[in-house]
């Protein structure tokens, strides 16, 4: 099947790459299909575009926190769980929506931190997990002196 995206033109995408978000996302909850689309350049991918298969014009920048640092530890409820088709640790990839910020003037990237998407690979579902308080565990490294 073909795909219609803003940056990439059109896709070909087999049912097996789509990811449904059964309750979509935040805000966007009317799209529940996407597909995962990146740039070939044979260099190491830094970011993906969740791209909606119903909307063309609806995509989001996504990255893995790792890539910047960041480790997730996320307990489920009952129904995370079940609507993630109760997967396997391994299974499931943690990413990030990206945003751009031009609050002050000068545009910066930020990350939704506080809601991470869930992405079972092998089912290839997922969910927008909304951490309403989240409890930080920082570490920070290589200080020029004591504290």
């Amino acid at each position: 099947m073909q795909v219609q995206t803003h940056l990439f033109g059109t896709v070909e995408v087999t049912p097996e790459s789509i990811i449904t978000f059964p309750a979509g996302l935040t805000g966007f909850e009317e799209a529940r299909q996407f597909i995962l689309v990146h740039e070939a350049t044979g260099a190491e991918v830094a970011s993906y575009t969740l791209q909606s298969v119903e909307n063309p014009a609806l995509a989001f920048q996504i990255i893995d926190p790792t890539g910047v640092g960041l480790n997730y530890e996320l307990a489920l409820t009952d129904a995370e769980s079940a609507a993630l088709g109760t997967p396997a640790i391994d299974d499931v990839a943690v990413m990030l929506i990206l945003y751009r910020q031009d609050d002050s003037g000068t545009p910066r990237i930020g990350a939704n931190l506080r809601a991470p998407l869930l992405i079972n690979t092998r089912m290839r579902v997922g969910l927008q997990k909304i951490i309403p308080h989240p409890r930080p565990n920082i570490t920070i490294s290589n200080l020029s002196s004591p504290v």
